[in-house]
């Protein structure tokens, strides 16, 4: 059997800039790559080194997705959850459901401005 490790998840936005901006503030990560991609389409790779979020749009993605169509939500762990809160609320977005679980991470969630769930998760 081989092991896995997860390379990248794609998601479709209406704006591929501004969420790589909010990734690159709120992650530490950095754009891997940018460009043109299928059906007129554009493309930002925002991640690590060794993992990355591919964040697509064309003419038709619009936004406005619902929880669990098909997403549930994407986890995110920082090392800072004070300070990624705070990067979240300067980008005009709204923290809920803070919380830590017993054992486990402490932890907030946020919707980005098309819909889309984020869990940031710190373990310190």
């Amino acid at each position: 059997m081989s092991i896995a490790k997860l390379e990248h998840v794609n998601v479709s936005v209406t704006n591929p800039a501004r969420t790589a901006a909010l990734l690159t503030d709120l992650c530490g990560w950095h754009i891997r790559w940018e460009g043109p991609s299928m059906n007129n389409g554009r493309t930002i790779h925002v991640g690590s080194d060794t993992a990355y979020l591919a964040l697509y749009t064309n003419d038709e993605v619009t936004g406005e997705f619902s929880k669990g169509q098909p997403l549930s939500h994407i986890g995110l762990q920082v090392d800072d959850l004070v300070a990624a809160e705070k990067t979240v609320v300067d980008a005009g977005l709204t923290p809920f459901s803070q919380g830590t679980y017993n054992p486990g991470p402490s932890t907030f969630y946020f919707l980005d401005w098309d819909g889309i769930e984020f869990e940031v998760v710190s373990y310190e």
